[in-house]
């Protein structure tokens, strides 16, 4: 995706603001996840009123470093996070600390505000639930929708795995792990290119900043290339440039 008026050489800065009333804590990772592709998040917030922020959203707003934004609610029934949101959205724009907006809420009520932002010359992503209603997606550039069953099958092996990477006896050589989340990398980042392909370079960074722990040696390969090569999923291969590149391997039969 093209950056906007600060260059195609500048990467492009992301805010991520979370409306915490209106969804879930574990739609965060899989928003952090989409994101990374834009470029670089340097606003991480999460709006709120006092007992969602307190209970619910506590763990995810710490593990995921974002700040939690409190609203008290002057009137039953009145929701302030909301404004909040707005408010700090069109002011980080006009401050020019980000130029691409990715807001995390089902709430059609966002819908003027995507438009707003776009008008001034900002990229808008709506991150979601299927109960998303038209006029909320078609005011964003790109609408992602969070499927809840995925997003609980995959992380908990995400992290299983992590954890039986690092215990492991250092005596030992690590066993090669071949966690899930790389091939949903490149399978967001091929989507968006003609041939199916993401460079392996383009692919790491993507990964550290989707997170910053991320490393090949934490599931037993020397690099990332090298771990590239053990899925049966992917296709790796030279370019003829020289540079390596990644893309799903074809279907038998298909």
């Amino acid at each position: 995706m093209a950056n906007n008026h600060h260059g195609a050489d500048q990467e492009s800065r992301v805010a991520v603001l979370v409306d915490c009333d209106n969804t879930t804590p574990e739609i965060l990772e899989y928003a952090l996840r989409v994101v990374a592709q834009f470029g670089r998040v340097v606003l991480r917030r999460g709006y709120g009123n006092h007992t969602t922020l307190a209970n619910k959203w506590q763990e995810a707003l710490v593990r995921l470093a974002f700040t939690p934004c409190l609203q008290y609610q002057y009137a039953a029934g009145k929701n302030t996070s909301d404004i909040a949101l707005a408010l700090d959205a069109v002011e980080a724009l006009f401050d020019e600390r980000a130029d691409t907006f990715c807001l995390v809420t089902s709430d059609s009520d966002f819908a003027y505000l995507c438009r707003k932002l776009r008008e001034r010359g900002a990229t808008v992503h709506i991150v979601g639930e299927a109960k998303s209603p038209d006029a909320l997606r078609n005011a964003s550039d790109q609408f992602f929708e969070w499927v809840r069953p995925e997003a609980v099958a995959v992380e908990p092996a995400k992290v299983a795995a992590k954890a039986d990477a690092v215990k492991a006896d250092p005596t030992k050589p690590a066993p090669k792990l071949r966690p899930k989340f790389v091939v949903e990398a490149v399978t967001l980042l091929a989507a968006d290119t003609p041939e199916g392909k993401v460079s392996v370079g383009g692919l790491g960074s993507y990964l550290k900043r989707a997170d910053p722990s991320f490393s090949p040696k934490n599931y037993g390969h020397s690099g990332l290339l090298d771990m590239l090569k053990t899925y049966d999923l992917l296709k790796v291969q030279q370019e003829p440039g020289g540079h390596w590149t990644a893309q799903l391997a074809a279907k038998s039969g298909a």
